[in-house]
């Protein structure tokens, strides 16, 4: 060894001699720091939400029969009109936006909400009243029923359109068509309606729409006719939907069902770590102490033994310490559970300062001695 290398060796040591004492003490004064085997019931980081568990039967909406006669349904009518030869004829109808359809020799009859059953009676009265049946023989049946082309995209198992049938065209019906939620799913769910005026309170009947600047009205007429619709979103919560708080709205032909994806603050990791960096927290499982230093390539030192996991809340005034020992961890009382935004600090103690001397040291006396 040099004459310069003694001297680099002998200020190393007496460095050390001096650091020793001063962190000593300073690990001595965590104060405001909670250790983690009595960390308080308020400062734990929350269970990870499972979408699985909640019960999403409160998505689906109030159902119709699909045996009740609705707008946009195709069907068939047959009736005989000549008993001594029992001719009969068959015509499809469609029933219109204002419930009617137009039978044959019969005219305009208002079915929309009956049964077919009810449906026949109505016919065959109306074919009386009108003068153009005695003792008609009428026969209803649905040939098509009316379905809904809902859209669904984001977070979804199988995103696309989908057809739902008319009368159960509910949330629920859709993220079923769907596949359900993907496992990087949010609690919130939007509803995309090309309709403005759809998800909107209704305006009250025979008032004109209202324009900016004092328009006349009929000016205003104009105006929102040749304006093109714009899409209205409507936010939808799964858990105050399963819960009863929110009520969906039934689809209708053309929404579009957008479910976004759950983004959570990464974690960072800090310290005597291999790879210190920030990593992403995963959404739908607990992640844990050991769990992140694995993420960071697990400690840099093997005498390192004390962690700080520094927690943000809301509603609190600063960030909280919470000081966790490996080796309790190793055994499971220390290895808590971690939140997003967390940040993992693997600390320096006299142990670790310690062993990185003594490399030092190693290292200085190998390179200087060859036959070491």
């Amino acid at each position: 060894m040099t004459l310069p290398q003694a001297r680099l060796v002998t200020a190393n040591l007496r460095f050390l001699w001096l650091v020793l004492p001063m962190l000593v003490w300073g690990s001595g004064c965590a104060s405001g720091v909670y250790q983690a085997s009595k960390l308080p019931v308020q400062f734990m980081a929350a269970a990870p939400l499972n979408l699985e568990a909640i019960n999403l039967s409160g998505l689906a909406d109030r159902s119709i029969s699909a045996e009740v006669i609705q707008p946009g349904d195709v069907l068939e009518v047959t009736m005989v009109t000549d008993y001594s030869k029992l001719t009969t004829t068959t015509a499809p109808v469609r029933v219109a936006d204002d419930g009617g359809v137009v039978v044959p020799l019969i005219g305009k009859v208002a079915v929309s909400g009956l049964s077919a059953e009810q449906a026949e009676q109505v016919i065959a009265a109306e074919s009386v009243n009108r003068g153009v049946f005695r003792t008609p023989c009428i026969t209803v049946s649905m040939k098509q029923c009316r379905t809904n082309k809902v859209t669904v995209v984001g977070a979804v198992n199988q995103p696309g359109p989908h057809d739902l049938p008319r009368g159960s065209s509910s949330l629920l019906a859709a993220l079923t068509a769907a596949g359900g939620l993907s496992k990087e799913a949010g609690t919130e769910v939007e509803i995309r309606r090309t309709d403005s005026r759809a998800l909107l309170p209704a305006s009250l009947p025979g008032s004109p729409p209202r324009v900016a600047g004092g328009a006349a009205p009929e000016a205003a007429l104009a105006a929102y006719q040749a304006a093109p619709p714009s899409p209205s979103i409507l936010t939808v919560s799964l858990t105050a939907a399963a819960s009863g708080q929110q009520r969906p709205p039934e689809l209708r032909d053309g929404d579009v069902v957008y479910v976004p994806k759950r983004t959570l603050p990464p974690i960072h990791v800090l310290g005597l770590v291999t790879k210190p960096g920030e990593f992403p927290f995963p959404p739908n499982q607990e992640l844990r102490v050991l769990d992140a230093l694995a993420l960071a390539g697990g400690v840099s030192n093997s005498a390192a033994e004390k962690v700080l996991v520094i927690r943000h809340l809301p509603n609190h005034p600063g960030p909280i310490k919470i000081a966790v020992s490996l080796q309790a961890a190793e055994t499971g009382q220390d290895n808590i559970t971690l939140a997003p935004d967390d940040t993992v600090m693997v600390e320096q103690t006299p142990a670790t300062v310690t062993l990185d001397m003594l490399k030092t040291f190693i290292r200085l006396g190998f390179y200087t001695n060859p036959l070491f």
